[in-house]
């Protein structure tokens, strides 16, 4: 070690003090020198290498290795089955353009502008499967997959055999490896992740003109119909997140009551996954204590911002056992999908889960704005409320039954938890009715098919337990309709825009015989309930004039020799029910028609018109004038 220039004047005394002092000097500068180099070559060897690093070509060539390192087909090479055809059948993605530079984007802001309408196939399924399920759970997808109108894949963890392969199914592919993402939750599965990245692995294959990407599970049954209906309220040019919550309040409570759970399906527009796919894996780097995929998700698109649109059609269906209390109370929305149909009793009596779900979705087919909706009716005199659930049941209660009680899901099921409690669930329950004497008697769908433009339903009398005690216990009443063993519905189509403003449908009773009975069941035709009894006063005014009357049932205040007539009518159905002078003068001709079967009343001669076109508007026409 070299001593410091001081301590060298102490040794060596046989130099000279000049000398010393010039050698002290030199290793000053010696030092000096090398310091500035040193620096000097730091700062040039800084600028080169920041130089390179934010040059243009290394930058597109790391985004060109992060998109290869990250794609299936990188996957795919480290995999044992990389030589199938399947796999080496799966596109690495492009490289990532900016939304500015984006050709997808502008197509989308120039389809909006357009305001086209929604397509089925502007639509990307992704749907989350398990290989070990797949034989059993791919019955379940061909119930309502359509091969040549939908868009869509099935994202396994492992690799299908070639031979396993269908046309009529969505496309298989494989996720891609999750080992490096941390999983900490002690009670999930590490699924969950590879579940969460469905739609940034959708995303990245970059398909042409996507609007909306729609995930959901291969035990999830959707209807498509409806799912474009309600998708088509919304701009897909804006970050839309769309779901439903559980039925579970524990569910809800240990998730969160704003976030869609998946398997009720899922709807993100364009936009939304594009930003999730940004920064999606980083996100859920964050929650590694997170239990599944949906609540990832939702923890990414939280980050952003973008809060939950419920709509009512998406069920989630955290239920065990009966599912008829839910399937007969369907909420006053369009229906979109159902979950966990394996884990639930065949929905029809009789029929196996499979063939009772084929039914289910052959009836969903034929009319599937108002499959499941809602109808109520009555019949007074026999003291008779019938509420049918278009495709599934007619309900016949032996006793005037209000609406409200009605809209109540009858609890005939159990939380998904195994809880009973009615406080279990997050919406309206009612106990079933412990007396026989109040219990409906139930017609199950039996067979549907097209009757012109409408649908006919036939709907079989369902053997219950507790018939025999009705007949004994509930006597001297008898059951409702006793000798009816079967049911015959008439539904009419439903409005284009009905899901826009939703609103209970109306039936009515039509008696045909001893053992069939019709109802007629559509959309509400004016103002009032076609159940409730209305009563007008109508006083004419002109000897000699026509008036035709709104079916809102207002009191027009018209007069004619101050006779008053007073009559009344459903307003669905335009019938009279009776009509009574209280003047010296009667009503002339009353017209009503439903849907268009005109018939006339006539008293005292006076003469009229027709009315069909009247009819035709819905309108409830009046014609009276001197004879």
């Amino acid at each position: 070690m070299m001593l410091p220039c001081h301590n060298n004047l102490a040794v060596t005394n046989e130099r000279s003090p000049r000398v010393a002092r010039s050698r002290c000097r030199r290793l000053r500068q010696s030092r000096t020198v090398t310091a500035v180099v040193a620096v000097a070559a730091l700062l040039i060897s800084t600028t080169a290498w920041l130089s390179l690093v934010f040059s243009g070509t290394t930058t597109r060539c790391w985004r060109r290795f992060k998109d290869w390192e990250g794609s299936p087909l990188s996957l795919s090479r480290s995999l044992p089955w990389s030589s199938s055809p399947i796999s080496r059948s799966i596109p690495a993605p492009p490289r990532f353009q900016s939304p500015l530079a984006s050709p997808r984007n502008r197509s989308l802001s120039e389809r909006a502008n357009e305001k086209q309408e929604l397509l089925l196939n502007d639509i990307v399924f992704g749907i989350a499967g398990s290989l070990h399920l797949w034989k059993q759970r791919k019955e379940l997808l061909r119930l309502w997959w359509r091969p040549l109108e939908m868009r869509g894949h099935v994202w396994l963890e492992e690799q299908v055999p070639p031979e396993e392969a269908d046309d009529s199914l969505p496309p298989l592919m494989v996720s891609e490896d999750i080992s490096r993402f941390r999983y900490t939750n002690p009670t999930g599965h590490p699924s969950g992740l590879r579940i969460s990245r469905i739609l940034t692995e959708s995303f990245r294959l970059r398909l042409p003109d996507v609007r909306w990407f729609v995930l959901g599970d291969d035990d999830t049954v959707f209807n498509v119909d409806n799912l474009v209906a309600v998708l088509s309220k919304y701009d897909p040019s804006e970050m839309m997140y769309i779901g439903t919550p559980s039925e579970s309040h524990s569910a809800n409570a240990y998730f969160s009551h704003s976030m869609a759970f998946g398997g009720g399906g899922i709807a993100i527009s364009y936009p939304l996954a594009e930003a999730l796919s940004n920064f999606h894996d980083d996100c859920i780097e964050r929650y590694p204590k997170l239990y599944g995929s949906d609540d990832r998700l939702h923890a990414c698109i939280t980050e952003l911002g973008v809060p939950l649109t419920r709509e009512h059609g998406f069920h989630q269906w955290d239920i065990r056992g009966n599912a008829y209390g839910l399937l007969s109370s369907h909420p006053i929305a369009p229906l979109v999908s159902i979950h966990h149909v394996e884990y639930v009793d065949p929905f029809y009596p009789g029929l196996t889960s499979l063939d009772s779900l084929k039914l289910f979705a052959k009836a969903m087919r034929m009319e599937p704005r108002s499959f499941l909706q809602r109808s109520i009716c009555y019949d007074r005199v026999r003291r008779l409320t019938f509420s049918v659930s278009i495709g599934y049941v007619v309900q016949v209660f032996p006793n005037i039954v209000l609406p409200r009680e009605l809209e109540r899901s009858e609890q005939t099921y159990i939380a998904w938890n195994k809880l009973r409690h009615r406080h279990e669930f997050d919406h309206d329950t009612r106990d079933s009715y412990k007396s026989v004497c109040k219990k409906p008697v139930m017609f199950f769908l039996k067979d549907v098919m097209k009757d012109g433009n409408a649908t006919s339903g036939s709907y079989g009398r369902a053997k219950s337990k507790d018939d025999l005690k009705r007949k004994v216990f509930c006597f001297p009443s008898s059951p409702p309709l006793q000798y009816v063993q079967k049911i015959q519905v008439l539904g009419y189509p439903l409005g284009k825009n009905w899901h826009l403003v939703p609103r209970r449908l109306c039936c009515k009773v039509n008696n045909t015989g001893d053992e069939l009975l019709r109802l007629t069941v559509g959309q509400y035709i004016g103002v009032l309930c076609c159940t409730q009894l209305i009563e007008l006063k109508i006083r004419p005014t002109s000897a000699q004039s026509f008036h035709s009357l709104p079916s809102g049932g207002s009191e027009t205040g018209m007069s004619f020799n101050n006779a008053i007539v007073s009559f009344k009518y459903k307003a669905m159905n335009r019938q009279f029910l009776s009509a009574q002078a209280l003047g010296p003068r009667k009503i002339v001709i009353i017209l009503a028609c439903w849907p268009l079967n005109l018939f006339w009343k006539e008293e005292r001669g006076w003469g009229g018109g027709t009315g069909a076109d009247a009819c035709e508007r819905g309108w409830l026409t009046v014609y009276y004038g001197k004879g």
